[in-house]
């Protein structure tokens, strides 16, 4: 399981005009589950409403849930907050303690168009947070594509069956469940005739879908049905997944299928092998860097992003030094870097914790380190031609997800080809060339 802390969607005019806001943490499933509630309160006629949907994956995101949650309230004191997502779900009592907050609604719960019906607002339980771990399915939700995005998301697993030793995640999500792979395609087929033109797969453990399903079936299976049955989809791409489970069909769809993106974000955590079997993954720094080796091999243009850690517990020096160098070894062009933090009710939280300055200090090397990669990759991309689609005037992201700054405006949505023309600061510089559709 991974997931990354971005920052909290900015108040929009809803504001103003007393409708439901949004507020998002955390991790793309969390987007997409966001643009699921904005459909069910708005069906339901809520108004002056305002939806935090929080993540878990680290304190300081629980402490900018809270701290916005205040302000939020401060700025708009007669809107009901409605608190959810990992947090919320882990935790209901902290949030139960907030004055600020009217409802807080489980990961499950909200997901229900019911629990946003005038009624259950006004009338029904504060706090409405089921068991996670008794959920069995994968509920179907069609949303038309992120609300001021360019891309849409598609839910098809949710849930994790492994423990690694620092995440508080699966009991927030609960056990590892997956979408049936017809409803997926019908989803992607949606999509499509929408208008979208890039998809991109999501799930808490993505690549542990189908192992709950009649069969058995990998991930790869699902992405090949859905480039077959949807030739009309552009591009498809795929979320973070686990290194150690990507499947031969999966392996074959990235080295033989176009539409597929050429970017994969693996769950790396850490680069030295006693720390890893420490966080009780699955895989050694050497299976991270043969993959990431083969995928090149097979797929010249494929670029990687990946999560690291720094200062797990009992990581000496020697042992960071080793994840610095796996950015290297496997040619990372983006890291998520995250300072360690203990969370209550993991057993890396008893281990011997690394001292706080080291870990400040150990995580900002990581981060130059990171800042080198993603300059050596761009700058590798000058002089080359990719494919791009357009997210906002005069900003597209190539397909394998490098930042381009367009020299003219193109229509947000649309597909186009693009000639790299240079680097400026954390993007690449581009020209249009031709629309693809």
């Amino acid at each position: 399981m991974t997931a990354s802390v971005e920052n909290p969607a900015a108040p929009d005019d809803a504001a103003e005009r007393k409708e439901v806001e949004l507020v998002t943490f955390g991790c793309r499933l969390n987007a997409w589950e966001s643009e699921v509630m904005r459909d069910h309160a708005q069906a339901a006629g809520l108004t002056d409403t305002v939806i935090i949907n929080t993540c878990a994956v680290t304190n300081e995101a629980v402490r900018q849930a809270r701290q916005t949650i205040r302000r939020i309230k401060r700025d708009r004191p007669q809107a009901e907050v409605i608190v959810t997502g990992c947090a919320a779900q882990i935790d209901p009592g902290q949030f139960a303690a907030m004055p600020e907050v009217g409802r807080i609604i489980g990961n499950a719960e909200k997901l229900r168009p019911e629990a946003f019906r005038s009624s259950a607002v006004s009338g029904g339980e504060r706090v409405s947070v089921g068991d996670i771990m008794q959920v069995r399915d994968v509920a179907s939700h069609l949303v038309d594509g992120l609300d001021g995005r360019a891309r849409a998301y598609v839910q098809v697993q949710t849930g994790c069956d492994h423990r690694c030793t620092f995440c508080i995640i699966p009991y927030g999500r609960g056990n590892a469940r997956s979408a049936p792979a017809g409803e997926v395609v019908d989803q992607v087929r949606r999509l499509v005739e929408t208008g979208h033109s890039e998809v991109v797969l999501t799930g808490v453990d993505m690549t542990s879908w189908g192992q709950d399903l009649p069969g058995t079936p990998p991930l790869g299976r699902l992405v090949r049905a859905i480039l077959k049955q949807v030739p009309e989809l552009q591009r498809l791409r795929l979320s973070s997944i686990d290194a150690i489970e990507i499947d031969d069909d999966l392996f074959r769809a990235i080295a033989e299928e176009e539409r597929l993106c050429p970017y994969m974000h693996l769950s790396l955590q850490a680069g030295d092998d006693l720390i890893l079997k420490r966080m009780k993954r699955r895989h050694l720094r050497d299976d991270a860097i043969s993959l990431a080796r083969r995928l090149k091999s097979v797929r010249p243009d494929i670029a990687f992003g990946a999560d690291l850690i720094a200062g797990f517990p009992t990581e000496t020096e020697a042992m960071f030094e080793n994840s610095l160098r796996l950015v290297d070894e496997c040619g990372l062009a983006y890291v998520h870097v995250f300072p360690y933090s203990p969370r209550p009710g993991t057993p890396a939280a008893r281990m011997p914790q690394v001292d706080r300055a080291v870990i400040k200090d150990r995580a900002a090397r990581l981060r130059a380190k990171a800042k080198e990669a993603l300059h050596r990759h761009l700058t590798a991309r000058v002089g080359a031609e990719m494919a791009a689609i357009v997210e906002k005037p005069g900003f597209a992201r190539g397909d394998d997800f490098s930042p381009i700054s367009l020299a003219a405006p193109a229509r947000p949505g649309a597909f186009i080809r693009v000639r790299i023309t240079g680097v400026d600061g954390d993007a690449l510089t581009g020209q249009a060339l031709e629309a693809v559709q």
